[in-house]
């Protein structure tokens, strides 16, 4: 697909599918793409008929983070507006929006995740890794700090002296050391990703949504808070869920032993 349209977005039964579709350009990030990227994961969070969003991309990479090409180019204008604000208008947006909505997010690794491409798929819940992907932080390569929240998820993932030494020293983490590392969640076959991805993101839209929503923003907000301030937070969660129509439902049905519809509220 042309770089016109460099981000497709796709909404089925509850899932929201976001790819990054510039194979050619292994999925960099032009200006375009940002802003395509920043408008599709935005959708997907105000939009409540989606209960589970999948990013992923084409051809060989997942994404491998700015796009150098148009980097250069900007730095030999002078470093103009467009180069020195991108991180408060796309990345720093594009990164929140993925963290924060209120559904649960998977990232569907397809090739090597570099730079901002890894940074965008730590930021997901799950990472469903092919055999053939990876993961660069390509940072220091190019002299540059991380960016896209790397700073913040990595440690999370990997404890704070390991990501030092995964950012200081950059090389490609392998699918088989980033399971071991705990950067993915499980990985597959290349030829299977995108069904297994399909199925786990819709046996997500299928479950509690508020559930999964109440949870991920209680582990959120635990890592930047103390135990007492979670514990509080933890309670007005439960508050919420247990007045839901979704736990109504559950509960009769395990009483009478019979399978749930959840419905997301």
């Amino acid at each position: 697909m042309a770089d016109e349209t460099p981000v497709t977005y796709h909404v089925d039964n509850g899932v929201a599918t976001i790819t990054l579709d510039r194979p050619e350009g292994m999925n960099g990030l032009t200006i375009a793409t940002k802003e395509a990227l920043l408008a599709a994961v935005t959708a997907a969070a105000e939009d409540t008929a989606v209960r589970a969003v999948v990013l992923t991309g084409t051809g060989r990479a997942f994404c491998v983070g700015q796009d150098l090409k148009e980097h250069i180019a900007l730095l030999e204008n002078g470093g103009s507006d467009e180069l020195f604000t991108t991180v408060e208008k796309h990345y720093n947006p594009i990164v929140t929006a993925i963290a924060t909505m209120s559904k649960p997010v998977i990232a569907a690794v397809n090739g090597v995740a570099a730079g901002a491409g890894a940074s965008l798929a730590f930021a997901c819940d799950l990472r469903l890794l092919a055999e053939s992907a990876g993961f660069n932080l390509a940072f220091p390569g190019v002299a540059l700090s991380c960016d896209t929240g790397a700073s913040w998820t990595l440690p999370r993932l990997v404890g704070q002296a390991k990501a030092l030494e995964l950012f200081y020293f950059p090389s490609t983490i392998g699918s088989a050391d980033a399971l071991a590392l705990g950067l993915a969640t499980r990985v597959v076959p290349d030829a299977d990703l995108a069904a297994e991805a399909a199925a786990l993101a819709a046996k997500l839209a299928a479950g509690p949504t508020l559930s999964y929503a109440s949870i991920r923003q209680s582990v959120n907000y635990s890592a930047s808070h103390s135990f007492e301030e979670s514990l509080a937070y933890e309670g007005s969660k439960m508050t919420l869920t247990g007045a839901s129509d979704d736990h109504r439902r559950a509960v009769t049905a395990f009483v009478t032993k019979t399978k749930a519809t959840f419905t997301g509220s």
